[in-house]
Parts: structure tokens; C-alpha cells; sequence
């Protein structure tokens, strides 16, 4: 009776007290999560190339 409780309680959570958000609320917020997923992206190419710059340096250093 337990996992009856917990489901029936779910779901009336669900639908009477969760407040979703509205359509455009829902697309301002995948904007945003789209531009910081770039801005991130960016921020790990530029670390990669510069450490593949520096890893490149100091071979030519020692070789």
C-alpha cells in the first residue's frame, strides 16, 4: 500500500502543485542554456589550444 500512497501523492503533486513554466519562459531559458553551452564550449578550445601551444613549445625545447 505504500508505493499505491506514493504514486497517487505524485501524481496529485503533479498536477495540482507543481507551477510549470509557460511556453516562452521555457524557450527564454533554453536561449540561455544554449549561449552558456557555447560560451563553455569556447572557453574549453581556447584552454586545449593554448595547453597544445605550450606542450609544443616546451618539446621543441628539449628536443
Amino acid at each position: 500500500m505504500g508505493l499505491i500512497n506514493y504514486a497517487k501523492n505524485s501524481y496529485e503533486e503533479l498536477v495540482h502543485k507543481v507551477t510549470w513554466p509557460t511556453w516562452s519562459e521555457l524557450q527564454n531559458s533554453a536561449i540561455v542554456v544554449m549561449v552558456a553551452s557555447i560560451i563553455f564550449a569556447l572557453v574549453i578550445v581556447l584552454m586545449d589550444l593554448a595547453f597544445e601551444n605550450i606542450m609544443e613549445f616546451i618539446y621543441k625545447l628539449l628536443y
